[in-house]
């Protein structure tokens, strides 16, 4: 199968850090707001970038695109969060061309997920997609190589058990409450932000422990009703937060701040406490751990944990691999034909000249000459010709020596 390759004198890169070898600190620094998400897309598209993907989620941010080199994406990434370049060099990852399409595709279908088959990645993508149509980023490469990785991520999860059972940050979160608090459902649990991780978590909380003591708080009480009306959870004003905690047995932490909210005062120690920090950067100061009543997991460690669903969605690996390449196989046949299809284009017009030049001369020098016979005739022998030509481009393991040995031979002027 032909590699990917870019149709222009730039290439296709990623370049970002993620939770495998990012500690949540890190991932923090490089986190990307959502305003600053936009002004980047737009100094990109103002700096001449055809195509530009931006995901910046808690596990991850990358940045895709087309570029000469790939500093131009790690300056873009570094100006617009609060990471270095060295920071960068520490632990950032760079990918070219097949490589990058490739961590593309392990990425949307969550075989690059930090729990292993986590779907909520490609709802992600879909979004920073849609940002990057906005700011007129997404062409006719990105659009194709998107269509293509959401269409790999549908297939393995109708078609592998990469999906199976619950085991999203969210899920393993509740897991971990229900196999530490006895008797869940009589305690008291606070649930601190309600982003979509504190959503999904309310959410299986919900329907995993049949507890009826969920109180919710957030800065922005309206946000946190619109999650109440979805389920029986009461609501509280943010400055009520520190009696709220006294009073909780469960404190999950996911807000969106870029320093920690919880800090060791707000903590009470007349009782026992399990707090859980499902933010990123961290939300709870690393001090409260020293409360000996305090039992505090921070969710890279949540995801560390082995259960029966990861082990396996493990098995579905080697398919949902064999289901990447199909569809990447089709990928590449595309992003190939519109390679060759300049060529092929030039090839038709130089032959449909030869043949108005021949027509000519026997128009002129047969008396009896079947002009309609010999136009069919001959517009069948070149769409055959063309055809051949298309075929042998389409398996040739050395597609651009056969295009410039096609474009040599015909001596073609070829307007990409």
């Amino acid at each position: 199968m032909e590699q990917p390759t870019i149709p222009n004198k730039n290439n296709f890169y990623c370049v970002g850090l993620s939770y495998q070898k990012a500690d949540a600190t890190t991932r923090g620094i490089f986190s990307i707001t959502a305003t600053n998400k936009e002004a980047l897309l737009s100094e990109a598209h103002q700096k001449g970038f055809t195509e530009v993907l931006l995901i910046s989620t808690c596990n991850r941010t990358e940045l895709y695109g087309y570029t000469q080199n790939p500093f131009q994406l790690i300056q873009l990434l570094c100006d617009y969060s609060n990471g270095t370049i060295d920071d960068f060099q520490k632990v950032g990852y760079v990918y070219k061309s097949r490589e990058a399409v490739q961590h593309l595709f392990e990425v949307g279908t969550g075989l690059d997920s930090q729990i292993l088959g986590d779907f909520e990645i490609i709802g992600q993508i879909k979004q920073a997609f849609a940002l990057s149509r906005k700011y007129q980023l997404a062409n006719a490469f990105l659009e194709r190589l998107m269509n293509s990785v959401i269409n790999a991520s549908k297939r393995i999860k109708n078609e592998t058990i990469l999906s199976s059972g619950a085991a999203s940050v969210s899920f393993t979160a509740v897991q971990y409450i229900m196999q530490q608090v006895s008797d869940v459902c009589n305690k008291n649990i606070l649930l601190f932000g309600i982003g979509k991780i504190g959503r999904n978590t309310c959410e299986n909380l919900i329907k995993h422990t049949q507890n009826t003591h969920i109180t919710l708080i957030n800065r922005t009480r309206s946000k946190a009703e619109q999650v109440a009306g979805k389920f029986n959870v009461i609501v509280k004003d943010y400055e009520a937060l520190p009696t709220e905690i006294t009073q909780a047995d469960v404190l999950i932490v996911a807000t969106g701040a870029s320093t920690p909210t919880i800090t060791k005062d707000l903590i009470p120690t007349h009782k026992p406490i399990l707090i859980l920090d499902l933010s990123i950067p961290k939300n709870v100061s690393d001090d409260v751990s020293s409360l000996p009543n305090v039992s505090l997991i921070h969710m890279d460690e949540l995801s560390k944990r082995k259960d029966e669903a990861l082990e396996r969605r493990k098995e579905a690996i080697p398919q949902a691999l064999q289901i990447i390449e199909e569809v990447k196989e089709e990928f590449v046949q595309w992003l190939n034909n519109r390679k060759f299809a300049p060529t092929i284009k030039a090839l038709k017009s130089k032959l449909e000249t030869l043949k108005e030049s021949e027509l000519d001369f026997h128009r002129k020098k047969l008396p009896d000459f079947n002009e309609l016979q010999a136009e069919a005739l001959s517009s069948r022998i070149i769409q055959k010709i063309t055809t051949q030509f298309v075929n042998y481009l389409k398996e040739t393991q050395s597609l651009e020596e056969s295009i410039s040995w096609v474009q040599e031979v015909f001596q073609l002027e070829v307007q990409h």
